[in-house]
């Protein structure tokens, strides 16, 4: 899987796109014929999965994150599994938060581990079973639809609607990581977050098929204002602008911007940068918490940077707030059909 998403991809299909065609081809029919005959195995508890269709950011963390809350208010003991991307560490290991780095475990991970115990494993199903041993009844697993060596019992696929599925290519003529038809086949239900028609076309795809269809948007949380603050905003995730349109939702001018690659660890140069430059025009830094988490815990430039941003934070909100329980619900449904089958 590439690292980094080129600006083509969220573009209509042109020349670069049609150019590597080729290539697209071949790595479509490899990922899907991956995913149509993977052998999974299965562990003692229900496993949700939040994924997408797309490499880059379509809110697949704040989704998790919602999940999880929800079913602490049920009773239930949920733990995050995640391939810690960005991070150093190849082994299986719980994350703390107080202790490991984002360049060890990857910022998404630190960010879940302040919620629910998290895993990262490159392995999902060693990484499934170490939670399973920390006591937890609900593996919400953040990414890794299509590559899953596990038994899912709800595939939850979220889709941007400002970006969709970009030009339509598979990697590497476009963003899509797998055919949409072995994807739609196999996802449980789609989350559409926003109120924009670029994913209408998959959307209706996905009805046609009886597939559930939920909405949510992306907010503020509650309480955080920059209203006529004057900010230079910076972030390294995969949609910026998507961030720079909150900081602007919470009242933020926003006079200058610095763009970053996803889940970009920054120099000491780009941080001192980056603090000059807010200084001398007289601007409050703001960035992400994805941002913020990789600069925890260092020294230095980054204790600098971070003493002097405003950490801008977000949520997932459903229009159907019953949703997330109805997602888990239906997760255990499915869990105790597969257990009825192994047993029969």
């Amino acid at each position: 899987m590439v690292s980094e998403a080129p600006p083509f991809w969220w573009t209509k299909a042109g020349w670069q796109a049609w150019a590597l065609s080729p290539f697209s081809l071949v790595y479509g029919r490899i990922a899907g014929r991956r995913m149509a005959r993977a052998r999974r195995a299965q562990v003692p508890v229900p496993v949700l999965c939040v994924g997408n269709f797309t490499v880059g950011g379509a809110g697949k963390t704040p989704t998790a994150l919602a999940i999880a809350r929800a079913a602490r208010q049920k009773g239930l003991k949920p733990g995050f599994l995640t391939r810690g991307y960005g991070g150093s560490l190849d082994v299986t290991t719980l994350v703390d938060p107080g202790h490991h780095r984002a360049d060890a475990v990857g910022d998404e991970a630190l960010l879940l581990a302040r919620e629910a115990p998290t895993v990262i494993s490159r392995g999902r199903v060693e990484g499934a079973r170490r939670l399973v041993t920390e006591g937890l009844d609900l593996i919400i697993m953040d990414d890794g639809f299509q590559s899953a060596r596990l038994e899912l019992d709800f595939a939850l696929v979220v889709i941007d609607t400002r970006r969709g599925i970009g030009n339509g290519h598979m990697v590497p003529g476009g963003p899509v990581r797998a055919p949409i038809r072995e994807q739609m086949r196999q996802l449980s239900a789609i989350l559409k977050v926003g109120d924009e028609a670029a994913a209408d076309p998959l959307v209706r795809q996905a009805a046609r098929a009886g597939k559930q269809i939920y909405v949510a948007t992306l907010r503020p949380r509650q309480g955080q204002s920059l209203a006529g603050k004057s900010v230079l905003a910076f972030t390294g995730i995969a949609d910026p602008e998507k961030f720079y349109r909150t900081v602007r939702t919470v009242g933020g001018l926003v006079a200058d911007t610095r763009s970053f690659p996803d889940h970009h660890f920054f120099s000491d140069d780009e941080m001192q940068s980056l603090v000059d430059d807010a200084a001398r025009q007289g601007l409050s830094l703001v960035t992400t918490s994805k941002d913020a988490a990789r600069l925890a815990g260092r020294h230095g430039s980054a204790e600098t940077l971070l003493a002097n941003v405003t950490v801008v934070e977000v949520d997932m909100v459903f229009d159907d707030h019953q949703a997330p329980g109805k997602i888990i619900d239906t997760a255990f449904q499915n869990f105790r059909r597969r257990r009825l089958r192994k047993t029969a």
